[in-house]
C-alpha cells in the first residue's frame, strides 16, 4: 500500500490581521514523502501558516506551491489535502466503516474498490475490528486512528495535522506518535503536522520548522536544530540548556571564551573575538572533577534545586558569575547531591555550541 506525496513550496507569505503581523515573509520547502513539523510556543504563527496550506486563510501575500503549481488561490475542496483535527470532527451517527468510506463515497468511488480500501486503512490504523462502532463507543485514541484513516482513504498527496494528538494522554500521546510515524513509513505521503510539544516533533520528524513571532527561526533536522540552534530562541525552547554569555578573546591557540567566571578555549568558533554565547546541554554536563567524567572545563557550584524523574535527576545549580546550570545525573551515576551541597562540575569544550554558529564547536 502506498500514497501519493506531493512537494509544498511555501513562498513568501505573509499574513495581517488588520494591524496585526501574523505571519512574516515566511517560506519553506517540504519535499515529497517529507514528515515536517511545524513547532512553536502559541501565537507563533504555525497554526496559521498551516491553515493557509488547507485553503482556510487567505495569504496577504506571497504564493503556495503544490509540485509546482500555485495553488494559492484555490478552495480547499480543489487542494484535495488530508486533514486530521484535534477534535478529530467523526460522524456521531455514523459507524467506523461509514466515516472512514466518506470522502470515497463523495468522490463516486465504486462500491468494491471503497470496501478494499476502508478495510485497508483499517487495517493499517488497528482498528480492523471496530468497523461496526459508531465514535461514541471509541476511546480518544481510536476516534484519532479513524479520524487518520478518513483523511488518508482518498490517496491525498498531503496530509496536513492539526495538533491531533494534544487532547489525549501522555502514554497514548506516545503510543499513537509512533504509529503514525510507522503510518508515514509506510504510505509515503508528504506530512505537514503542527504541535507544541517539543518531544512529539522531535520523535516524528524528518524536519521540524521552528516558528516565532510570525517568522521561521529554523529549519531543519532534529539533531541539527538540537546540537546547531541559530537562535536563542531556539536553543531555549528545544530541550533545556545552560547559555553562557562572554567574550572570544585571542589566544595563543586561537579564539577563548571568558564569561560567567568561566575561562576556556573554544576551537572552531568560527571567529576570534566579539560578544558570544555558547551552548551547553545539561546530559553534556557531568557532576565530578574533569579528569573523572572526561571533561575539560571545570568549575565549583552550589546545589540549588533537584527535580527526580526515574532514569535521572536535574539538578539546578549555582556558582559565581552564574545564576543558574543544569546538569542531568543519569540513575546510578552516583550518590544523591543534596540542596546546598557543593560540587563539582564538568562539561567538555566539544559539547559546546556557538548560538548561530553552522557547526558546532
Amino acid at each position: 500500500m502506498s500514497g501519493a506525496a506531493g512537494r509544498l513550496d511555501i513562498v513568501g507569505i505573509d499574513k495581517h490581521y488588520g494591524a496585526f503581523h501574523a505571519l512574516r515573509d515566511v517560506s519553506l520547502s517540504i519535499g515529497r514523502g517529507e514528515f515536517v513539523t511545524l513547532l512553536g510556543p502559541s501565537g507563533s504563527g504555525k497554526t496559521t501558516l498551516l491553515r493557509i496550506l488547507a485553503g482556510f486563510e487567505t495569504v496577504t501575500g506571497g504564493q503556495v506551491l503544490l509540485d509546482g503549481r500555485d495553488i494559492t488561490s484555490l478552495i480547499p475542496e480543489r487542494r484535495d489535502f488530508g486533514l486530521v483535527f484535534q477534535g478529530y470532527a467523526l460522524f456521531p451517527h455514523m459507524t467506523v466503516f461509514d466515516n472512514v468510506a466518506y470522502p470515497l463515497r463523495v468522490r463516486r468511488v465504486p462500491r468494491a474498490e471503497i470496501a478494499r480500501r476502508v478495510g485497508e486503512l483499517l487495517d493499517l490504523v488497528q482498528l480492523s475490528g471496530l468497523a461496526g462502532r459508531r465514535p461514541a463507543a471509541l476511546s480518544g485514541g481510536q476516534q484519532q486512528r479513524v479520524a487518520l484513516a478518513r483523511a488518508l482513504v482518498f490517496r491525498p498527496e498531503v496530509l496536513l495535522l492539526d495538533e491531533p494528538m494534544s487532547a489525549l494522554d501522555k502514554k497514548l500521546r506516545g503510543d499513537l506518535q509512533q504509529e503514525l510515524r510507522d503510518i508515514h513509513r509506510v504510505l509515503g505521503t508528504t506530512f505537514v503536522n503542527v504541535t507544541h510539544d517539543q518531544e512529539e516533533a522531535m520523535h516524528m520528524s524528518d524536519r521540524i520548522a521552528i516558528m516565532n513571532r510570525g517568522v521561521i527561526e529554523q529549519f531543519g533536522t532534529p539533531a541539527a536544530l538540537y546540537r546547531r540552534p541559530a537562535s536563542r530562541f531556539v536553543a531555549d525552547f528545544l530541550g533545556k540548556s545552560n547559555i553562557l554569555e562572554g567574550v572570544l578573546e585571542a589566544g595563543a591557540g586561537g579564539p577563548c571564551f571568558r564569561g560567567g567566571g568561566l575561562a576556556f578555549p573554544v576551537p572552531g568558533a568560527g571567529r576570534s573575538h566579539g560578544p558570544v554565547e555558547l551552548m551547553i546541554r545539561p546530559e553534556d554536563a557531568a557532576l565530578g572533577p574533569a579528569a573523572a567524567t572526561g571533561g575539560d572545563v571545570e568549575f565549583t557550584a552550589r546545589v540549588c534545586e533537584s527535580t527526580y524523574s526515574g532514569d535521572r535527576t536535574l539538578y539546578t545549580l549555582a556558582a559565581p558569575g552564574l545564576d543558574r546550570f543544569l546538569v542531568y545525573s543519569r540513575a546510578g551515576g552516583g550518590a544523591a547531591q543534596d540542596i546546598g551541597a557543593t560540587v563539582t562540575v564538568s562539561f567538555p569544550i566539544r559539547e559546546c555550541a556557538v548560538i548561530g554558529a553552522s557547526s558546532p564547536v
